[in-house]
């Protein structure tokens, strides 16, 4: 009897986790996406708030494809009033089609979060805005500790025109760069 309530626990959470990884309605993840492109390390310029990022400045986020496929990500951010670093590990994997950029990504199991790329940098993969599966979630990030403001404004004002709460944005310290300690 105990396992069956285990496994219905279980289950229930992956199906309540598969509504977390869908598209905010009216928005399309970009196409003509290259993974081995987008791999490597990202800064964060700007995010709305959510608590596993609160109080973080000089957030990164690297990508490494894995052999299966699927891609290892590591999250990390510096919370100065601890005076410490946070990670979080997780693994994504192509919600459909490997060219267009709409992932779902496993912090902690059975539960998934929708990555999806709504802007990019074509040319040169130097920035990137990413929403999650609602429009409370929206991150602008580059390959640089900073971002062009012609850019950033670009971005913010195609966010707005597709109703996130830009205003709310958190504009993230990376700049001068906190060391982290060796090893980690």
């Amino acid at each position: 009897m105990r396992l069956a309530a285990v496994v219905l626990t279980v289950t229930l959470a992956a199906f309540a986790s598969t509504g977390c990884t869908r598209v905010p309605r009216g928005v399309e993840p970009v196409t003509g996406f290259e993974v081995e492109r987008y791999l490597g390390t990202w800064y964060e310029i700007a995010r709305l708030d959510h608590r596993f990022e609160r109080g973080l400045s000089h957030v990164t986020a690297e990508y490494t494809l894995r052999e299966d496929g699927r891609i290892d990500v590591v999250n990390r951010g510096y919370n100065a009033e601890k005076g410490e670093w946070k990670e979080a590990e997780g693994v994504a994997r192509f919600r459909g089609d490997e060219t267009t950029g709409s992932l779902s990504v496993t912090f902690q199991w059975p539960f998934r979060g929708g990555y999806h790329i709504i802007a990019l940098d074509k040319e040169d993969y130097r920035w990137a805005m990413v929403s999650g599966p609602t429009r409370s979630y929206l991150w602008i990030l580059a390959r640089e500790r900073t971002l062009d403001s012609a850019i950033t404004e670009r971005l913010t004002e195609q966010a707005r025109e597709a109703g996130y709460p830009v205003d709310d944005l958190i504009w993230v310290e990376q700049v001068p760069p906190v060391e982290e300690p060796a090893g980690g």
